[in-house]
């Protein structure tokens, strides 16, 4: 028997199954886990609020959409959004440790594009009146960061081009119930996502204007956009009114903590990592609502 010749298979061996582990890692942190919900969230309350009967909420489609949104959506996005932000991302402290800076190879360009196909093959699933949602969606997921639009680096349309993380609820509703969402609903939640985007990129503004890229964030400076992102989430607050006054209440939340926040000596780059958990908590309740109406009446 050959014992260098097994001695060296099992070193290539070791080499790959390392080589799969650490490209899995890379993936993992490139989906942004903390912010999985973002996209799966909405989802979560549009089958709450469309469902008619217990058993809808976990209808295949419905099913279906969560699981689709909230892992390989999130590595499609966040992909896409790194292959084209390779260079500026390279400066940027965010990225250190919480966020993956771009490391792609073949294997890891092809996981993203696997997870686009897999949203047509979702949307080919779904009745027509759901099929603007999601066409949005991926127009906007891919154009946010690529040329030739690359929204991002546009002021006050990197902001509006946000509402993209509200759409595959807005899907997840017209799928169930074969309507469109409320216009109210559209309008509030498409507010609260720019004001959460803009919020996001405060920490990034010293990082960007070093880069030569312009946002909404560096072009009004902290403290002007800490008074966008109030008034985008009171302007949600009011849009929601005329759906429910009681979500207009819960949205409110918003902009008390980022008054809170300016006015206290948190640092915002601290203070943008608290906001997963502020969102899964209004989201949480926000279901809870619903879920309570659809059981109870």
């Amino acid at each position: 028997m050959d014992t260098s010749t097994t001695t060296e298979e099992g070193r290539a061996n070791a080499t790959s199954n390392g080589g799969v582990q650490e490209t899995g890692r890379y993936l993992l942190t490139l989906s942004r886990p903390r912010f999985w919900l973002y996209l799966a969230g909405p989802v979560v309350v549009g089958v709450a609020a469309a469902a008619r009967t217990p058993g809808e909420l976990f209808a295949p489609l419905a099913v279906a959409f969560f699981a689709y949104f909230l892992v390989p959506a999130n590595l499609f996005l966040y992909g896409v959004n790194d292959v084209f932000d390779a260079d500026v991302d390279a400066e940027n402290p965010k990225k250190e440790g919480r966020e993956a800076r771009w490391q792609g190879d073949r294997t890891v360009v092809a996981t993203i594009l696997v997870s686009g196909a897999l949203g047509f093959g979702l949307t080919a699933a779904t009745p027509a009146v759901a099929w603007p949602y999601l066409a949005g969606f991926f127009f906007l997921a891919v154009e946010y960061s690529a040329p030739p639009l690359r929204f991002k680096t546009t002021p006050f349309l990197d902001s509006l081009s946000n509402g993209l993380y509200i759409l595959p609820g807005a899907a997840a509703f017209a799928t169930l119930t074969g309507t469109h969402p409320p216009l109210g609903a559209l309008v509030g939640a498409w507010l609260w996502t720019m004001g959460m985007h803009t919020f996001s990129a405060i920490p990034d503004i010293e990082p960007d204007r070093e880069a030569g890229i312009a946002t909404t964030a560096t072009v009004l400076g902290e403290e002007r956009t800490y008074a966008y992102c109030g008034a985008a989430w009171l302007a949600a607050a009011v849009a929601f009114a005329v759906v429910d006054a009681r979500i207009s209440l819960l949205l409110l939340a918003y902009p008390v903590v980022v008054f809170a926040l300016y006015w206290s000596d948190v640092p915002t780059d601290r203070a943008y990592w608290w906001y997963p958990a502020l969102n899964t908590l209004v989201g949480m309740v926000l279901t809870m609502g619903l879920l309570w109406r659809l059981i109870y009446g």
